[in-house]
């Protein structure tokens, strides 16, 4: 088995897109970097390493029998080993993986330009190792407001990307409101020009047309939008204060 040693990660939780696992020039002074003194390296098919870098789902057990504690962080000068920590690449993708115990991908994280480059040069003359997945396992993932398909962040920054989150939040939560005057007040927020037209739609209506313009892109305009529909609800603004104090390495 392959190892890769000193690897720096900086571990992203729960995420079940990869868009949101942030590459290096992403991470910030304030993320909470460790260092694996030592790691399995492992080079898989492309179908597998989608489903664990976009996915919350169950690992093949041959996998997790394979690399079974033999990954360690170094932390405070000691090694600690790990249960279920490896680094995994279908030689165009890769990413750290661990499962704090599970035998689910719980924690994620991209490589440091250097390592990555080391690591495909580990495996430029490796075998693919193929996995049994078991029935079910490769069952087409549906993307939804609150984990948008990876076209509608693709090209945003991190920030960018955590504020059109935010928004989508917000969208959802005025869909649950049901509230027609409400989603045509914000629909005309939107789109003042359409003010009379919008008049005249119905909630299902008002909602989807502001949807469907909202979702693409991001710009000025979303951000002071974002920024106007969730004033006054504390766990929002809480987020929103939070993206804009961060800074990034």
């Amino acid at each position: 088995m392959l190892y890769l040693h000193d690897v720096w990660v900086n571990w992203f939780e729960g995420e079940e897109n990869g868009y949101n696992v942030c590459h290096f020039h992403e991470w910030r002074k304030d993320d909470g970097v460790e260092l694996l003194d030592q790691v399995p390296l492992l080079k898989i098919d492309p179908i597998l390493f989608n489903y664990i870098e976009n996915d919350l789902a169950e690992l093949p057990k041959q996998l997790l029998d394979d690399i079974y504690q033999k990954a360690f962080l170094r932390k405070n000068h000691e090694r600690c080993q790990l249960d279920y920590c490896f680094v995994v690449s279908d030689g165009k993708g890769i990413a750290a993986v661990d499962t704090i115990g599970y035998t689910i991908p719980i924690r994620k994280s991209r490589l440091i330009p250097r390592q990555e480059q080391l690591a495909f040069e580990m495996l430029d003359n490796q075998e693919t190792i193929h996995y049994d997945f078991t029935p079910g396992q490769t069952q087409m993932k549906e993307f939804h407001i609150l984990s948008p398909q990876p076209g509608l962040m693709r090209g945003l920054t991190r920030k960018e990307r955590q504020l059109k989150q935010l928004l989508f939040m917000a969208l959802d939560q005025l869909y649950s409101s049901k509230n027609v005057a409400e989603v045509r007040y914000w629909y005309t927020e939107w789109r003042p020009d359409l003010y009379r037209v919008i008049q005249h739609l119905d909630f299902e209506e008002a909602w989807e047309q502001l949807y469907e313009e909202s979702k693409g892109g991001w710009g000025s305009k979303h951000e002071s939008f974002c920024e106007n529909i969730i004033k006054g609800q504390p766990f929002f603004e809480k987020l929103w204060d939070m993206e804009h104090g961060h800074k990034v390495n």
